[in-house]
């Protein structure tokens, strides 16, 4: 009960909290998307250069956030902008960027072979198929790239409190600090719940962007 009442008592500032957190990982991932996606489709065309492209990526996801965090904290005051939104946006974009091109990369390899025989069979472009025939269909696969970057970075989005980025991650921050239980469980279940709310969300968004033609297939498999 006290923690329900807690709630209701800072009902606006979690409102507040939650904006700026769904700001942050959204301009994060949207920028991650409008990059990863190209990168994706062009290293298809390249085995080897994939396989680095993927391997760098990986490599990304492996550091500890709070330790890329402390990274950028010098590198980023040289312009300014050591802590802060900046930072926190940078760090998401770079670990949003290993399940958003592998995912575009597997998904563009995996188009059938007999549709691209077919689109170039009645006269296609290669920038014809890949925007006709290519990329429509890898879009769910793509979307579930999207999905699990914005899941996974709702979480790393909440340590970027301790640089001052704000969001949801501030009741955890206080919470600690001010050895208050209240304010940290409160700040744990929202971000918990923002997750599940925003992956939902997408999935139904992921189901709203597949080809009709794929998601009947999907449901007699």
């Amino acid at each position: 009960m006290e923690l329900f009442h807690f709630a209701l008592d800072n009902a606006g500032l979690l409102l507040s909290r939650t904006i700026e957190h769904i700001a942050l990982v959204g301009v994060a991932v949207g920028i991650a998307a409008l990059t990863g996606v190209p990168i994706g489709i062009a290293i298809t065309k390249n085995e080897r250069v994939a396989q680095s492209v993927l391997y760098l990526a990986s490599i990304i996801v492996t550091i500890p956030s709070i330790a890329l965090f402390g990274i950028m904290i010098p590198v980023l005051s040289l312009i300014g902008h050591g802590i802060g939104y900046v930072p926190a946006v940078i760090a998401v974009l770079l670990y949003s960027q290993l399940p958003i091109i592998r995912n575009t990369y597997t998904a563009i390899n995996n188009v059938n072979p007999a549709l691209r025989e077919a689109a170039r069979g009645i006269g296609m472009s290669p920038n014809q198929r890949l925007r006709l025939v290519e990329i429509p269909l890898a879009v769910p696969v793509i979307m579930a790239g999207v999905r699990t970057a914005v899941v996974l970075n709702i979480g790393v989005m909440a340590i970027a409190a301790y640089i001052g980025a704000g969001g949801l991650g501030t009741f955890i921050s206080r919470g600690i600090s001010q050895s208050d239980p209240r304010q940290l469980i409160v700040g744990a279940i929202a971000v918990s719940l923002l997750a599940i709310i925003v992956d939902y969300s997408l999935l139904y968004l992921q189901k709203r962007l597949t080809p009709k033609g794929m998601s009947r297939e999907a449901a007699a498999s």
